[in-house]
């Protein structure tokens, strides 16, 4: 392995690429803040983060994922217990 480099660094890159794949989608519109998909890239990418900032004991970041998180399932249930006509699940 690379030096300073690690598996759980591996699942930090992975996370930092998924918030801003969904960051970039919002911003250029393909996708919008009522679509599962980008609360789940921002809850897998957040959730890669969570890996990682742990290991490394970053816990300021760490609490900061942690509440990504929590915001991210909250508006997935909450897309998906609205009614059909008003949800968006576009992939």
């Amino acid at each position: 392995m690379i030096a300073g480099f690690d598996t759980y660094s591996l699942f930090g890159w992975v996370g930092i690429a998924f918030i801003i794949l969904a960051y970039v989608f919002l911003s250029t519109g393909k996708l919008k803040t009522n679509y599962v998909l980008y609360h789940l890239l921002n809850l897998f990418g957040a959730m890669g983060l969570i890996v990682s900032t742990f290991t490394t004991h970053s816990w300021p970041a760490f609490t900061l994922t942690l509440i990504l998180v929590g915001i991210s399932i909250f508006y997935i249930v909450k897309i998906l217990g609205t009614k059909p006509d008003y949800k968006d699940l576009r992939e």
